[in-house]
């Protein structure tokens, strides 16, 4: 049976992979394990913006493909980027496997604001949604509610749900049926 498989980038400061399967495998209605391995995220390293390179990061990740693997996801606490944007929460092969989500802009101490797991934990998982959403062909949607929305700011990731709309859960309904 295919699995959702999550694998840490680097060391993950007190976030469990393991609440995080639990969230995306009732989600999802599948399968989801933690890899036991981590990746050095060192290789991605942009030493002047002083963000790691996501897109090298998903390249990575092909390498723990295996034939009984849905979708991986990577997670990390590291600054993530790609060239032509500022930052990014997150980067998805766009129906391939691979998905990467970084929670280090997802923290509420980043603003110079209090600690909150629960607020983080939410975010990430709204994040990891949306990612993977990316991994079966979906692409930013107009409804602000939808985990597909687009997540330029943590304002926006905090107005949208964990869930689909009813448009892309049909979609992905039928995207998971193909496979």
């Amino acid at each position: 049976m295919k699995r959702l498989q999550l694998i840490s980038i680097g060391e993950l400061d007190g976030i469990v992979l393991e609440g995080l399967a639990v969230e995306l495998a009732n989600h999802f209605a599948i399968p989801c394990e933690v890899l036991p391995h981590t990746i050095d995220p060192s290789f991605a390293f942009h030493g002047e913006r002083r963000q790691y390179h996501s897109s090298k990061i998903l390249a990575e990740l092909g390498q723990f493909v295996r034939p009984h693997t849905w979708r991986i996801l990577g997670v990390t606490g590291t600054d993530l980027y790609i060239p032509i944007l500022t930052f990014v929460f997150g980067e998805a092969q766009m129906g391939g496997p691979g998905s990467v989500v970084s929670y280090y802009r997802l923290r509420q101490e980043f603003y110079g604001l209090p600690g909150d797991g629960d607020l983080l934990r939410e975010r990430l998982l709204k994040e990891a949604v949306h990612e993977l959403g990316h991994t079966l062909d979906l692409t930013h949607c107009d409804d602000y509610r939808c985990a597909m929305s687009a997540s330029h700011s943590v304002e926006l990731i905090d107005l949208k749900e964990n869930a689909f709309c009813s448009n892309c859960a049909e979609r992905v309904l039928s995207m998971t049926q193909m496979e």
